[in-house]
């Protein structure tokens, strides 16, 4: 089952108020998993949760990369590689998810490396108020260390035209490993990015 397309900043005003109706006081962590079209729908997501007033943090897994020596070790066109090598998750949780959460005075980054120059990142430690919301995109947020994580994930599906064959092979690696479809708040087809869908996890 699919639902009939809206605009994209009607959807994501939805979405926002859907997600506030469960969790409107205090830290809120929202992931929008899936290997293309995230980080616009993420930057939709926090613009509606400006408009409704609402303090909300946007960070991309793709400011967490590991160098390129490390992302590319078993190879630049390796599926494995960029599914098991490419994301320093550890320093993602260390910095940004874990002092998130936890809220207080603790300061957290919204990035550390610089993945087209190849260097670390001099991010600056930020704080946000007690009740705020952090927006996350990026592939594979449902992975083992990271489900759990958060209070809401937005699945997204696309028709991954034109994507590198090494991304398609990580995300079979992700299906096989995680099957996010099944543990996601809501699935979102954005096949047509102006005019996202929701759709369900039985749905063909």
């Amino acid at each position: 089952m699919v639902q009939t397309a809206t605009p994209a900043s009607d959807f994501a005003d939805a979405l926002m108020g859907e997600i506030r109706h469960n969790y409107a006081l205090g830290r809120v962590l929202v992931a929008v998993d899936g290997v293309e079209g995230t980080r616009a729908f993420a930057d939709e997501l926090a613009a509606a949760y400006r408009r409704a007033d609402v303090n909300v943090v946007r960070a991309s897994l793709d400011d967490f990369q590991r160098p390129r020596a490390a992302r590319e070790l078993r190879g630049p066109d390796s599926p494995e590689g960029y599914y098991f090598d490419r994301y320093d998750l550890s320093t993602l949780q260390r910095v940004l998810i874990e002092p998130f959460r936890f809220a207080g005075s603790a300061g957290f980054q919204t990035a550390s490396f610089d993945a087209a120059r190849d260097v670390e990142r001099e991010s600056k430690w930020i704080t946000a108020p007690a009740d705020a919301v952090l927006v996350l995109d990026g592939p594979f947020l449902q992975r083992p260390g990271l489900r759990g994580l958060f209070n809401f994930t937005a699945y997204l599906e696309g028709r991954q035209f034109g994507l590198d064959p090494a991304v398609i092979g990580a995300d079979e690696l992700y299906q096989a490993e995680a099957g996010p479809r099944f543990g996601a708040s809501a699935i979102i087809d954005v096949a047509d990015p102006e005019h996202p869908r929701r759709s369900f996890a039985d749905s063909c």
